[in-house]
């Protein structure tokens, strides 16, 4: 049986939907795209490098047979996001499924080091992008058939470390726009959010693994780092019609980290 196979067997036919999906060309922004089309949808991957979107796109398509296309984005920007929202439904009339997984997190030396300029740019692309697409194409969808948005928050936004906190009080802000749009939106529109712990995508090569692998034998219940597919049944599920009495909810998915004695 094939992947597409299997997933549609078990209720996550996304035959027919249109999924937009920011930070799609790497990471799990990549995973939850594969998944997507996969499962029959059209897939417009959105980051800021359009080459890297477009080569997505084409190899999601080549295998797929489904249309995809990639967009140029920049989600800390309003009028960037104002032209996703417009390409994405000039070229295909619909958005069924819009995915807001953009961010940033960038390293600083100290709390009182961190520049206007830095807090404000972590706190565009977590936060105020996904509230102004959210706005636009959620806005859309409830005139049409309705739809299904997701959020990818983290879990520094409840257990924040002392290195990153700009990044953590967005995702808390993006934990609390998913439960405020999931009422604003409803009950059309279903809004829900994915809260990861650590996965190893292609930003945990900069990590120390050995210091990690030693930190996760005892903070992480699971003892490891997720990996990128393991975030795409939380992602299907929240896209279909089997999260269909599911709005507003926050999914953590961290191997058990987030609130974990000790």
């Amino acid at each position: 049986m094939s992947d597409a196979q299997a997933t549609k067997q078990f209720g996550f036919d996304l035959s027919g939907k249109v999924a937009v999906i920011t930070g799609g060309s790497r990471g799990l922004g990549l995973a939850m795209a594969g998944a997507y089309a996969r499962a029959g949808a059209r897939v417009v991957i959105a980051s800021r490098k359009f080459e890297a979107c477009d080569e997505v796109a084409m190899a999601l398509q080549s295998e797929t047979g489904n249309e995809c296309i990639g967009v140029a984005c920049h989600v800390g920007r309003w009028e960037d996001c104002d032209r996703l929202a417009e390409t994405a439904f000039d070229k295909f009339g619909q958005v069924d499924i819009l995915v807001n997984n953009a961010g940033m997190s960038p390293i600083y030396d100290s709390l009182a080091g961190v520049s206007e300029e830095l807090y404000d740019k972590v706190l565009a692309v977590n936060l105020r992008g996904p509230f102004r697409l959210s706005s636009l194409i959620g806005s859309r969808m409830t005139e049409k058939d309705g739809g299904s948005i997701i959020n990818v928050s983290s879990v520094a936004a409840v257990q924040p470390t002392g290195n990153v906190i700009p990044y953590a009080i967005a995702k808390a802000g993006l934990n609390t726009l998913t439960i405020g749009l999931a009422q604003a939106f409803g009950p059309k529109v279903r809004v829900n959010c994915i809260m990861p712990g650590p996965f190893l995508t292609d930003i945990s090569k900069a990590w120390d693994m050995e210091a990690f692998k030693k930190r996760a034998k005892t903070s992480i219940p699971l003892q490891r780092g997720g990996e990128p597919h393991e975030i795409v049944g939380a992602a299907l599920y929240l896209a279909s019609d089997a999260s269909s009495y599911t709005t507003g909810a926050i999914l953590k998915i961290d191997g058990g980290q987030a609130f974990a004695p000790g």
